[in-house]
């Protein structure tokens, strides 16, 4: 299924499958069902080739690293799970789920569905033809937007790059402009994360989905906010312009879960563009996002790009290279080059004055990946080669 996302969810007594479901979907149907466990099928936001298994828990989070190691000495013994076919359970298909996911987004609190439908938004979805060609264009439409839908056929393959950053939505941008519409939302395949087009066609960086959806939440609810090491300043910005504390985490949803939960912040997520709130649940959920977003837009009665202008602007540079070294044989060598705060938290981070650099092996490839953050791109872009250079000719 390379342009969908299957997920089956593990009960007691047996198997209840959505069929294609989003993977913050099935993360809320997990609790909703009164299910032990999930398991989703998909290649998260990475082509068909990676397609794998995501594993929840009894609460519909990721499960922590003791069950993983669990589950691979299980595969890696290679017994088998039933001893005899008595203990083989129920099957039953469930297709309600995308309906009870909306109910519970526009049942929110902060979300005003009235307020929202009144300003008559016109919405270009780019869906990548993935899990959230359904649930995301029903969720506009029952908030009053106009919404048009940019692949969004599940039975068709990626029509581009499926990772949601700004090189892979030209098609997105030149709609939003064909269309006269007021803004553009990109979702990956499996619809944890969310990237934003202003009216003019200009896709925004990932980092902004994040930034805009706290200072919304914020500003009607206060408390702490957290991300990973790896995202934008803005984060930090907002939570000052708030009054509130920012707290940082390991890469990895379930790491910055852990870290709102013990800080209890409203608000988290990640700067690929992925949105948690604990009143939904504790998961990306680039539906989620999309509502928030409307939101912020409705109740200031401004536009996507008016919003952005009032904050402050960063530069983001993300590389990747093959690396299969020793990454703490190259620390003194960054301390050296990068005079600033020093962090071991996940992998490499220097935190300094005109920005910052972070070097961590990736989780989902086998590469190390180098993100350089500054105020205009061309430091970012010096900042990002410098430590590229320095982890190459370490090779």
């Amino acid at each position: 299924m390379p342009a969908g996302n299957g997920s089956l969810m593990v009960s007691v007594s047996g198997v209840i499958d959505l069929g294609i479901a989003s993977t913050p979907t099935v993360e809320i149907m997990v609790g909703e069902l009164g299910a032990d466990g999930g398991i989703i099928v998909t290649a998260s936001h990475n082509n068909e080739r990676w397609n794998a298994l995501k594993f929840l828990d009894g609460n519909g989070e990721f499960i922590d690293s003791a069950a993983v190691r669990f589950i691979r000495e299980r595969v890696e013994i290679a017994g088998p799970l039933f001893d005899a076919p008595s203990r083989m359970g129920t099957y039953e298909m469930f297709g309600e789920a995308d309906r009870i996911h909306i109910g519970r987004i526009t049942g929110l609190e902060c979300i005003d569905r009235r307020l929202i439908a009144s300003r008559g938004f016109r919405v270009v979805v780019d869906c990548v033809n993935g899990a959230g060609s359904g649930i995301l264009p029903g969720l506009l439409s029952e908030l009053g937007a106009d919404v048009v839908r940019l692949h969004t056929d599940t039975d068709k393959p990626f029509p581009h790059d499926p990772e949601p950053r700004p090189a892979n939505l030209g098609d997105l941008s030149m709609a939003v402009v064909r269309e006269k519409a007021d803004i553009g939302f990109a979702c990956d395949p499996d619809a944890d994360r969310l990237v934003l087009v202003d009216d003019r066609g200009t896709v925004c960086s990932e980092e902004l989905t994040l930034a805009l959806a706290a200072d919304y939440i914020l500003g009607v609810e206060k408390g702490p906010v957290a991300a990973n090491i790896s995202s934008s300043r803005l984060v930090d910005d907002i939570a000052r312009r708030h009054g509130v504390e920012a707290h940082r985490s390991k890469v990895g949803e379930a790491n910055v879960i852990a870290v709102m939960k013990e800080k209890k912040a409203v608000i988290g997520g990640e700067g690929n563009g992925g949105v948690i709130y604990p009143r939904i649940h504790y998961g990306r959920d680039a539906m989620t996002g999309a509502a928030i977003i409307l939101q912020s837009l409705a109740k200031g009665a401004v536009s996507l790009r008016e919003v952005i202008s009032g904050l402050p602007r960063y530069e983001i540079v993300k590389d990747k290279y093959e690396f299969d070294g020793d990454l703490d044989s190259i620390a003194g060598r960054l301390k050296d080059e990068f005079h600033g705060e020093f962090s071991d938290l996940d992998g490499i981070k220097i935190d300094m004055e005109e920005g910052w650099i972070h070097l961590r092996r990736s989780n989902t490839e086998p590469i190390v990946r180098v993100i350089a953050e500054a105020v205009s791109r061309e430091m970012a872009l010096s900042l990002a080669g410098k430590a590229g250079d320095i982890l190459m000719s370490s090779r």
